[in-house]
């Protein structure tokens, strides 16, 4: 017990020292050990690295979460979920809400009903909409988000705590500093008094005695020094190579960055064609029902119901849509295309793509301008344009 006191006390100086130092250095009554100019900018960029971390990071949760506290309490739900270290289970979107309520509206309104029909239409390609949502949630959190968090929970707590003793060290140096240089001032003014040698032999004595112990506190003063020295030193070094190491965090957040990028460019792709696909199906749809009663046959057969072309994933496609291309039409212009993203084909007649591939695509007359026949060995399908990069 008495050692847990003593061991107190010695803190509760330490530290005191260390904020008589601090203070009168702001109030320039003492001098600052100066850091070596390379660490100076080592710890300048390593700050810099840790603000704009967090204000990026707050702002892409902002970005794929706008509103923190929705129905589903997500930011809220995330904070909980990782701090008891379990998987957060996928959530629904705000579009695949969307669609589930526009088809229980459809199955009380009928779905035969042109209404009920458009309904189910509408809300299963917002359903699919919002899995692109998803997913693109799921890898920009685990792409992302993570590396980005755990460079501020892990890496930036262990620099700051070495900073922090390094702001220790240094105090702790100056105030050995301080007073070997007070230390060497008694001694220099006990020298320069008056000798009472003949005078005053006992005063002699006295004086000697004193000068002794002048000298001892100077010795003891210099020993202090040396060692707060040393521990200075060895910090500083220890500080400056994990500070060096903020190139590699920075070499890291850029290939976060670009997957990132990547992910973002594939969910407004996949968007753009949905949407595109949405419109379509629409339009469709609405010919057939304004086109005279002689072609409604035909109209029927290039008009697929309403939930033929936006099935979900996972779910066979009408017989109806296989028959809708026209790759029996004459060939105009092939050339070679570069698969940008990944691409599954939603029925037979769709030609799935695989990112970075090559393939032969051309056009067919009367073909809707957002698709190409594309050519793959022995496979032959209708690939959309948004997915490729044609090459001359």
């Amino acid at each position: 017990m008495d050692f847990n006191v003593r061991k107190l006390a010695c803190d509760a100086g330490l530290f005191f020292n260390r904020a008589v130092q601090f203070t009168e250095e702001k109030l320039g009554q003492a001098e600052k050990t100066e850091l070596d100019p390379h660490l100076e900018n080592l710890i300048t960029r390593a700050d810099g690295t840790k603000n704009w971390t967090e204000k990026i990071l707050r702002q892409t949760e902002v970005l794929l979460q706008p509103n923190p506290i929705d129905h589903t309490g997500a930011r809220i739900e995330e904070f909980i979920y990782d701090k008891l270290d379990k998987k957060l289970p996928s959530r629904t979107t705000n579009p695949e809400l969307l669609g589930q309520y526009m088809l229980e509206a459809a199955k009380e309104f009928g779905p035969e009903t042109p209404y009920g029909s458009t309904l189910i239409t509408v809300g299963e390609y917002q359903k699919r909409l919002g899995g692109a949502e998803q997913e693109f949630l799921q890898t920009s959190a685990a792409t992302f988000l993570s590396p980005l968090r755990n460079f501020l929970e892990g890496d930036w707590r262990t620099i700051a705590k070495e900073k922090r003793l390094l702001e220790n060290r240094r105090l702790d140096l100056d105030i050995c500093k301080a007073r070997l240089k007070k230390a060497k001032q008694a001694e220099a003014k006990a020298a320069a008094a008056p000798d009472f040698q003949e005078t005053r032999p006992r005063n002699y004595v006295l004086s000697a005695s004193a000068s002794a112990l002048l000298s001892e506190e100077v010795d003891k003063a210099e020993h202090e020094l040396r060692v707060a020295q040393t521990e200075f030193d060895r910090q500083a070094e220890v500080t400056r190579l994990l500070l060096e190491g903020i190139s590699s965090t920075h070499l890291n957040h850029l290939h976060c960055l670009r997957d990132f990028a990547d992910a973002q460019a594939t969910y407004y792709a996949q968007c753009h064609h949905y949407t595109q696909e949405l419109q379509r199906e629409l339009s469709r749809c609405a010919n057939a029902a304004g086109a005279p009663p002689s072609s409604s046959s035909s109209s029927a057969a290039a008009c697929p119901g309403p939930v033929s072309s936006a099935f979900l994933p996972g779910q066979s496609p009408p017989e109806a849509t296989a028959s809708c291309p026209g790759t029996q039409l004459p060939v105009t212009g092939s050339r070679k295309a570069k698969v940008l993203y990944d691409y599954d084909g939603h029925d037979g007649s769709e030609l799935s793509l695989k990112a970075d591939e090559l393939i032969t695509v051309y056009t067919v007359p009367g073909m809707d301008p957002d698709w190409l026949v594309g050519h793959r060995g022995n496979e032959k399908g209708k690939v959309p344009v948004s997915y490729l990069e044609l090459l001359s």
